[in-house]
């Protein structure tokens, strides 16, 4: 009965080990590079080397710290080092961070009246 178990779990060890590079190999990297400051966790997904939980991490550290200045600020998430960032580089890109800015069509606020230059005071008054 043990052997019957081990030797399942040896071959589904040998499958995946067969398969596995193959399914990683098979992901496109994307055709524009991915802007770390306004990507989607879907889109930085698309990055060779960003799964689920990196791309969770990269999200959680732009909330928490603001916009990236350089993609190299990725090396502050635990599991991206300096050789599989440089395997990512290529793919990344830092811009502006989403703007706060008000959208096109909004009404501009009024602006406030010039002052007059007439004299409130009436003639002759002392001051």
């Amino acid at each position: 009965m043990l052997r019957h178990c081990l030797t399942r779990i040896a071959l589904l060890f040998v499958v995946l080990c067969a398969v596995a590079p193959s399914l990683l190999a098979n992901k496109k990297p994307p055709p524009a590079p991915v802007n770390l400051n306004t990507a989607t966790s879907e889109e930085l997904q698309l990055v060779p080397g960003i799964g689920p939980v990196t791309a969770e991490k990269i999200l959680q550290m732009r909330k928490s710290y603001g916009a990236f200045k350089s993609v190299d600020d990725l090396t502050a998430i635990r599991g991206i080092g300096p050789k599989r960032l440089e395997k990512m580089r290529k793919y990344l890109t830092v811009g502006k961070a989403a703007s706060q800015s008000k959208p096109a069509g909004a009404p501009k606020p009024a602006t406030p009246p010039k002052p007059s230059t007439a004299s409130a005071d009436p003639p002759g008054a002392l001051l």
